[in-house]
């Protein structure tokens, strides 16, 4: 296909592809699937080799969220079963960290429910990473906290934080059917803030809910545009007990078609497959792995994930290594335009999270808010183009987590 043919040769140019083309992409025919599979394969190749980097996330406050993202089991007036925790001590959350190490995550991320962090939040915070630091040389710590108020990005990344995951989660027109508790603006602000006090900035996207291929075209060259270092991309998991429950528009060819347009649209961007890749691209995961260059490492913040084992197995059965402590995620062009973020940003080209795992991944909630009351929505499926309304619900994938962080059960890493 000369459209695919073009994309590459971008791609490995770190050239912004146009909107028609990224769209052209999400309307390619399931025939050709694998071409477009292969073809985000060569510019993933091109940046990231055969690397996945593993992330680990640890909810360190659960529940009881004042905001009310539609997405989100912690959200106001949530009725779904989930843990509810306050925060944990910084012990807790070091050991609580310190299994996903040992399962060969390199970064561990910090999420918190919430708006967004008082002063004393953000010290408890800082006091975890050190207290994780101390404990795991080379360990990468990304917080996800919610909307930062001035100052706070700075006070985190002098105790040690290397990133701050926000994401946008959806289109700037679509916001305000998902949440209405904060504003789109809030969370470009955030992101912003977290760039500005040299943080490595990690945004990224949910898809599933109800949005169209305008939308998801329109959120990612938002990100673009913001330059994160990490694009986590979330799909939807439909709790029981938010106003999204019943959203299952999402086939596992509709997912890799979306992570091959983030990969054209960032090319040399960590782009991270979130939270739901196990309830909606199933026995395809591995093919994913050929567009996404990072995942997470065992459950989300509220629900489970697959078990620590399957994702090492899956990985080293497609032909895939995990990334070491030793090795620099990042392109070394991102990395020498730098400007002081732990893990590297590049103002020229990039692009950048959330969905139920914060640094990038859904259905929980923390990284802040988003969402509004299902009574105040438009159907979310009318927004939809037909070929995307394919998907049989999947209950069965979707599991509340009892064990880990919170809990007195040994964590799934």
């Amino acid at each position: 296909m000369d459209l695919l043919n073009t994309l590459v040769d971008k791609g490995l140019r770190r050239e912004l592809p146009t909107r028609e083309e990224a769209l052209a992409v999400l309307a390619t025919s399931d025939d050709e699937l694998l071409d477009v599979v292969t073809a985000a394969g060569k510019v993933r190749r091109q940046w990231f080799g055969r690397r996945v980097k593993l992330n680990y996330l640890v909810n360190l406050k659960s529940g009881l969220c004042p905001e009310d993202c539609s997405y989100c089991s912690q959200r106001l007036g949530s009725k779904a079963g989930i843990l509810k925790y306050t925060w944990l001590k910084p012990d807790q959350a070091s050991e609580a960290a310190a299994a996903g190490l040992a399962g060969g995550a390199k970064r561990v991320c910090l999420v918190a429910s919430g708006r967004g962090p008082t002063d004393r939040d953000v010290d408890r915070v800082s006091d975890t990473i050190k207290a994780i630091k101390d404990q795991n040389e080379g360990v990468e710590v990304c917080a996800c906290l919610g909307l930062l108020s001035d100052g706070q990005a700075e006070r985190l990344r002098e105790a040690g934080a290397d990133a701050y995951n926000h994401n946008l989660n959806t289109s700037e027109s679509t916001y305000g059917d998902i949440t209405t508790t904060h504003t789109y603006a809030d969370r470009v602000d955030t992101v912003q803030k977290a760039h500005a006090a040299g943080l490595s900035a990690c945004s990224g996207l949910i898809a599933g809910m109800g949005e169209s291929d305008e939308d998801l075209v329109d959120v990612v060259y938002s990100l673009r545009a913001l330059d994160p270092d990490s694009v986590p991309v979330n799909f939807l998991i439909p709790v029981e007990g938010t106003p999204l429950a019943k959203e299952w528009n999402l086939t596992p060819q509709r997912c890799l078609r979306i992570l091959a347009m983030v990969r054209f649209v960032c090319p040399d961007v960590e782009v991270r497959i979130a939270g739901g890749r196990e309830v909606h691209l199933r026995t395809m995961q591995p093919l994913a792995l050929h567009l996404a260059n990072s995942i997470f490492l065992g459950d989300y913040l509220t629900t489970e994930g697959q078990a620590g084992k399957a994702d090492l197995e899956m990985i080293a059965d497609a032909g895939f290594e995990v990334e070491g402590t030793g090795q620099v995620t990042l392109p070394e062009h991102r990395v020498t335009a730098d400007t002081g973020a732990g893990c590297g940003s590049h103002a020229e080209a990039g692009c950048g999270s959330h969905a139920d795992a914060g640094c990038g991944s859904h259905e929980g909630g923390g990284c802040g808010p988003c969402g509004s009351a299902a009574d105040e929505q438009a159907p979310a499926a009318a927004r939809l183009p037909e070929t995307a309304r394919a998907s049989e619900a999947r209950t069965d994938l979707v599991a509340v987590r009892r064990r880990g962080a919170g809990t007195d059960l040994a964590p799934n890493a």
